[in-house]
């Protein structure tokens, strides 16, 4: 195996000094691609093309095969989206397939240990368990499963069980991104794409740090500014990072101070009048969290309007329409003086970001990850941050336009649109809707009524659920997990998993390449294909599908997650779950040749038989068009490196792909004249919403016992929790395990000096770290930072799993802690710990 990486290692090193070669001669993005090879010539290596395994990105790779092994990862010249050049993780990405405790054989737990099964074992057991408890079991995938993958497991959920218990680990990280985009426009995913960040004048950074979680995104401006364009960079965030550094302005602000920002640039805009009256007229109507049956002239100012939401609640997702008016009166409560208490951020500095969005002549991107999303008031800086691009008309144009981005492979492509979440169904549809539903048992062939109308639990839910004890309550007994690492993701872990241990009636089965902190709570493991060791579609930030074929053998037994899926499922309708079969009687599942004859794809030695991808593919694909997804056709997916939906077919044969949605120049399904039409609007006339959400403090925040702020997020060296790069040598000594990042003030004040190793409490546990100060980061006065790459050292055993009320999705950024040294007595006592 050593000799196997130094020849991984010198062989990339050749591909990626061939690609930088030429990424370096057109580092810009419009230019055209100079005649240099697109491959690397090593001889002996077969190429291919294929998505990076990591983040949300969606680079592509060449990977560069002999002898069976995954020997060489070059930039992909080709694709838009790097033109070449990959981060370091990207890489490194071919070693993540070879690291020495591969999870090879099944494996089930007898009397407390883990022994080897053979497969048919394994998929009896786990038919036999879910068809026996099949209203009380959990799917758990992920937005690293592939298009098919999660396609398989929705209908294997929703059309074999009639259960809507299914929920993907992107419900951790982008849930509240969906439902400020459905809240705002009706419809989910970004209108705009990665060529903002070719045309922008000014680039606003909301919490997200891309130098280092989405470098290859952020050198596209950098390596703008290189040529000598003007391009400002702005960042608003709790640390100063490396994003920082090449930021002209940064703005320091407290937990939920962006809700504070973000309503103080609505308020000057009105207050100058700068907002576009012509654009907000035309396209945009106005919104607030109220009863729409109580009139809204009773809500007299901003902290009457607060009380009246306190006492009735929230009215749900889409609210209740306000005049302009009404919302002038609201937002005129943040000043940039209030808003500067709200937020920390000068008040000086809050007119500046005004300006720059009364500036017609700018084109502005707002660029945003976790930072906004892990927020108990996710929804609501979503809806705000679109809000301020619609009042000021910053949107619908080259460059200018709010854009969300995704840390998951395909959290776009496998979640939001295959809707592998507890309320949703494909292409945008939703369980609670009849309508909906008839059609899905429609493309389904299921029998009527075979869909449930009822939501499922959400992770938080789940999780809670399942480690909840039965006799207090606990409704789901067993949980299949896949591609995602629960274990260690999960916020608040004690609770939300660890608390399944030592309890016999919870059966938890886990799809996973290697050993896992969800793994060691496991009953049942199944061993699993990674990456090029299978066939796959992925789905980007920018509504790219992206198309890959299986390059090598995976080790051992490992097989597909998406065989194990449809195995399971087989075996159920040979036990004869009714479920499993359509209202003709045949298996949910059936798929044949070209010759009309079904394939026995469940047998491993025949699985490859038929490309399984391409029939769930095209199963899936009737789905999209209600939305204007369109995804392409298949065999359009393999000739490109991705495709960005809605994709039309111009003429027989020829598809385009759509960059900016809604808008008449490039959207086909704009009406011609209407300039810019959201043809998805919750409001039924063609427009978006303006929001008006007040701000609100965090759920937890720092007091007299835990004065400081614990917030959570990744490292450029580590990918999640580590599971993959932690077995890549090279990443592993460069980021070798988590620290506790501390201002030097707050570190001095405390005694504490640079790689002390010190205790970090929350209200749920402690944990001993080293501490890092004035590294590559810099946390402000009262901030903590901790990455949770680690399993060694497991800071979500101390994260809040508090939740937004809409998306549901946890907030990781902000806990009430304390650092102190261990030399020093606890000064805080058991009442600060659960």
């Amino acid at each position: 195996m050593e000799m196997e990486r130094r020849d991984f290692i010198k062989l990339t090193a050749m591909a990626a000094a061939t690609g930088l070669a030429g990424s370096m001669a057109s580092r810009s993005w419009g230019a055209s691609t100079p005649p240099l090879p697109d491959r690397p010539d090593i001889p002996g290596v077969t190429w291919d093309k294929a998505p990076c395994r990591f983040c949300g990105t969606g680079c592509h790779v060449q990977v560069g095969v002999k002898g069976g092994k995954v020997v060489a990862i070059a930039g992909d010249r080709q694709a838009d989206v790097n033109k070449g050049l990959l981060c370091v993780k990207g890489y490194h990405v071919g070693m993540i397939l070879y690291g020495q405790d591969r999870l090879t054989k099944p494996m089930a737990r007898r009397d407390g240990k883990l022994v080897e099964i053979e497969w048919d074992e394994a998929i009896d057991i786990a038919a036999r368990r879910i068809m026996d408890n099949s209203d009380k079991f959990g799917f758990y995938i992920s937005g690293q499963s592939t298009i098919p993958e999660g396609y398989a497991a929705q209908k294997f959920m929703k059309g074999g069980l009639s259960s809507n218990h299914i929920e993907a680990n992107a419900r951790l990280c982008m849930a509240s991104a969906v439902t400020g985009f459905l809240s705002t426009y009706g419809v989910d995913e970004p209108a705009s794409c990665y060529d903002d960040l070719d045309n922008c004048d000014v680039l606003i950074l909301w919490g997200n740090n891309p130098a280092e979680m989405h470098p290859i995104l952020f050198s596209r401006v950098i390596d703008r500014q290189a040529r000598g364009e003007k391009v400002t960079i702005i960042d608003i965030g709790t640390r100063h990072t490396r994003t920082t550094e090449r930021a002209d302005h940064f703005l320091p602000m407290r937990g939920h101070g962006d809700l504070a920002i973000a309503n103080c640039i609505a308020h000057q805009l009105i207050e100058k009048d700068a907002y576009d009256h012509g654009f907000v007229e035309k396209y945009c109507n106005f919104r607030a969290d109220r009863d729409p049956s109580q009139s809204f002239d009773d809500l007299v100012d901003h902290d009457t309007y607060i009380a009246h939401v306190a006492k009735e609640g929230n009215s749900g997702l889409f609210g209740a329409p306000i005049s302009f008016g009404q919302y002038k009166k609201l937002i005129s409560y943040y000043t940039p003086e209030k808003c500067e208490e709200l937020s920390g951020v000068p008040a000086e500095q809050l007119r500046m970001l005004a300006d720059i969005f009364a500036d017609k002549s700018k084109k502005i991107v707002s660029l945003w990850c976790m930072g906004m999303n892990q927020h108990t008031a996710g929804t609501a800086i979503n809806n705000l941050v679109h809000a301020v691009h619609l009042m000021s008309g910053h949107w619908g144009k080259p460059g200018d336009g709010p854009q969300s981005l995704t840390g998951q492979p395909a959290a776009c492509g496998t979640v939001r649109e295959v809707g592998t979440l507890a309320h949703a169904l494909p292409g945008g549809r939703v369980v609670a809707n009849e309508a909906h539903r008839k059609q899905t048992e429609e493309f389904w062939n299921l029998p009527e009524g075979r869909m449930n109308p009822k939501p499922g639990f959400h992770t938080v839910k789940m999780f809670d659920e399942f480690c909840k004890p039965t006799d207090q309550g606990g409704t789901i007994n067993t949980v299949w997990v896949q591609v995602t690492n629960p274990g260690q993701s999960l916020p608040n872990t004690k609770k939300l998993f660890m608390a399944k241990k030592d309890q016999p009636d919870k059966f938890l089965i886990v799809s996973e390449v290697y050993p896992t902190a969800t793994t060691e709570l496991a009953d049942l493991v199944l061993p699993a294909a990674m990456w090029v060791e299978k066939i796959g579609i992925y789905g980007n930030s920018e509504r790219r599908t992206q198309q890959w074929f299986k390059m090598v053998d995976p080790p051992g037994e490992a097989r597909d997650d998406c065989w194990q899926t449809l195995a399971v499922a087989r075996r159920m309708f040979e036990l004869g779950h009714s479920g499993l079969k359509d209202k003709d009687g045949a298996y949910l599942f059936l798929f044949n040749d070209d010759a009309g004859n079904e394939v026995p794809y469940w047998e491993w030695e025949h699985y490859y038989d038929l490309n399984i991808d391409r029939a769930l593919f095209d199963d899936y694909r009737r789905f999209t068009f209600m939305k204007h997804k369109n995804v392409a056709p298949y065999d359009e997916l393999v000739k490109h490196r991705g495709l960005r939906w809605p994709v039309v077919e111009t003429e027989p044969g020829v598809f385009r792909e759509t960059r900016w949605r809604f808008a008449e120049f490039d959207d086909p399904y704009v009406e011609k004249g209407r300039g810019i039409q959201f043809y998805h609007s919750s409001s039924g006339d063609d427009k978006a919403q303006i929001w008006f959400r007040p701000h609100q403090w965090p759920a937890e925040v720092p007091d007299e016992a835990l004065p400081l702020n614990l917030v959570t997020g990744r490292v450029i060296e580590h990918w999640h929790t580590g599971t993959m790069t932690m077995r890549v040598p090279q990443l592993r000594r460069a980021m070798p395990g988590a620290y506790v990042e501390m201002n030097p003030d707050d570190a001095q004040e405390r005694g504490i000096s640079n790689g002390d190793v010190v205790r970090v409490t929350t209200r749920r546990g402690e944990l001993k770290l080293p501490a890092w100060i004035n590294g590559r980061a810099r946390p402000q006065r009262g901030e903590v930072f901790v990455p949770f790459f680690d399993e060694a050292s497991q800071i979500n055993d101390l994260t809040l799993d508090a939740i937004d009320p809409f998306s549901k999705q946890p907030d990781y950024k902000k806990a009430a802690a304390e650092v102190s040294r261990l030399d020093q007595p606890h000064p805080y006592g058991p009442e600060v710990t659960q």
